[in-house]
């Protein structure tokens, strides 16, 4: 199949946001002398608050409330002093240099919401490359209900067999192969040994499977 559109999940795979949002939350619950394991974080990564709430889960492990609205300042606060300078992940704006020069059609998939995917894609300067931004504000669920892909295979024009999706965690990866389309899988340091094989293709990184060998292999599919 011609390669016509390229769409990416943000965090964990545009902007690697997924590894030190868990080591802020695991911070905060270091304070209440716990530790918050990867196989009740996972079920929320890539998807939302109602598929796990690392605040609910610490009221529930410490039989408590406690007071969430200062914690998540904390945390979020935490957060964006450690993404503040990173740049994207290796092999991303060489893929969407070269989806420009292809004539590619390129969409973000997030469950995250608009102003956090927009403003951090302005802030790495690559806003400019996106044709459509598919978020949590758009759709009634987020991943892995396959919504947003469809949506944003809507918004490009193009059909499942025409695109690549591009994942991190295993509820994106179910959302893109729900919705029919190729999924290669890049894991983060909190994914990597999660089960990704849902995955078409699974790599370290984008910067080991340069765009023009992918779009090889889907050219023979």
């Amino acid at each position: 199949m011609p390669l016509k559109a390229l769409i990416f999940d943000f965090d964990g795979v545009i902007l690697d946001t997924e590894t030190p949002e868990y080591q802020t939350w695991q911070s905060i619950y270091s304070e209440f002398g716990l530790d918050l394991p990867m196989s009740a974080w996972e079920k929320g990564m890539g998807s939302s608050l109602q598929a796990f709430d690392p605040l609910v889960y610490l009221e529930e492990r410490l039989g408590r409330p406690v007071n969430r609205q200062v914690l998540k300042a904390r945390q979020k606060a935490q957060l964006l002093q450690l993404i503040r300078t990173m740049p994207p992940l290796p092999g991303i704006e060489a893929y969407l240099s070269l989806s420009g020069e292809r004539g590619l059609k390129v969409a973000v998939a997030s469950s995250s919401g608009i102003d956090w995917v927009s403003g951090n894609l302005e802030r790495l300067g690559i806003l400019h490359h996106f044709h459509a931004l598919c978020t949590k504000d758009d759709v009634a669920e987020v991943k892995p209900d396959p919504a947003l892909y469809r949506l944003a295979l809507e918004r490009l024009g193009v059909g499942a067999g025409d695109a690549l999706a591009v994942e991190d965690s295993p509820n994106g990866i179910r959302a893109a192969r729900a919705a029919g389309i190729f999924c290669v899988a890049v894991p983060t340091p909190v994914s990597r040994d999660l089960d990704l094989s849902q995955a078409n293709l699974i790599v370290p990184s984008l910067a080991d499977l340069p765009l023009e060998r992918i779009c090889a292999l889907l050219d023979r599919k």
